[in-house]
Parts: structure tokens; C-alpha cells; sequence
């Protein structure tokens, strides 16, 4: 096997391991000395590759995508609305929270990227009479929302303001 082959089957194996891959796991998959995989993983750094040496092997970081932190105010039956409004324009809600005067920052994960993650939060919600957040806060209450790059947070920003759910 080439060099360049053996990189891109590097990469694919560490894009594909959430645990790290041992250098002499890597070297006797590919009948190559630990040193030679040393370099192939000096060389991807080169190339950009975010690969961290731990001390039980080789892992690639992933891309950190762009976050903003969205200020909303709206009714309770307007939840799905406003959360479909962002993930159908691209963002991951990655959290919902609220600032509350006694108990502080009140925060909870939500990871939803889909029309069927929102359906399925939303009937949580009837499902099990949960009061949301933005209950304790008259309404208001921030989402942290991911995407691929600025330009997809700025649509959300604006798809939100054109509903009037984003408070400024």
C-alpha cells in the first residue's frame, strides 16, 4: 500500500473511532513500522488534520462548528414553531436555558438538528405535562444553536426576528 492510500485510510479510521487508535494497531493493520505511522501522522498534521497523540493513541479532533446564544420570547403553543424555524434553516439546538432571579442560570441539553427531534421534544412536553423553562421567566429564555458556518446562525437570527420571537 502506498503512502497516500495509507493516509486516507488513517483518516478514515480516525473519522470513524470515537476512542483512540494505538500507532501499533495502525502499523500492524498496515504492515508498516510504528515509526512510518509516526510520520504519516506528522504529515496529516501538515495537511491540516486536527489528530491529538494521547497516551493510548492517536485521535482526530472534530471540527468545532460556529455557536451564537439566541435571546427568545414567545407562547408556550409557539415552541415547535420557533424551534422548527431553526433547524429547518440549519441550526442544532444544542441547549435551552433561562436566567431566573433567585435560582440563576437554569440550563438543559437538548441536541435536536431534526423536524422529528423538535415532534418528539414538543410531545414530551403534552406526553408528560412538563412545564418549559420559559415558564419561570415569563416567557424568556436563550437557545445556544450550531451550524455549519456564520452565515446559517445569521439566517436563523433573521428567520427569528421576522416571527418576533428574538428578543434584542
Amino acid at each position: 500500500m502506498k503512502k497516500e492510500q495509507r493516509n486516507e485510510e488513517i483518516i478514515k479510521r480516525l473519522t470513524a473511532s470515537k476512542e483512540p487508535i494505538p500507532g501499533s494497531l495502525l502499523a500492524s493493520s498496515f504492515k508498516v513500522s510504528r515509526q512510518i505511522i509516526v510520520s504519516d501522522i506528522s504529515d496529516l498534521k501538515k495537511r491540516g488534520y486536527e489528530i491529538i497523540s494521547t497516551n493510548r493513541g492517536y485521535l482526530l479532533q472534530a471540527k468545532k462548528r460556529p455557536q451564537r446564544v439566541f435571546k427568545v420570547r414567545h407562547q408556550q403553543d409557539e415552541i415547535a414553531d420557533e424551534l422548527m424555524t431553526i433547524v429547518a434553516a440549519g441550526g442544532k439546538i444544542l441547549d435551552v436555558f433561562v436566567v431566573h432571579e433567585v435560582y440563576g442560570m437554569i440550563r438543559a441539553d437538548l441536541n435536536i438538528d431534526s423536524e422529528n427531534g423538535v415532534a418528539d421534544f414538543v410531545e414530551d412536553l403534552k406526553k408528560d405535562q412538563i412545564s418549559p423553562l420559559m415558564k419561570l421567566t415569563d416567557a424568556f429564555h436563550y437557545h445556544t444553536v450550531e451550524a455549519d458556518d456564520a452565515m446559517v446562525l445569521s439566517a436563523i437570527e433573521k428567520r427569528l426576528k421576522e416571527k418576533n420571537y428574538l428578543v434584542l
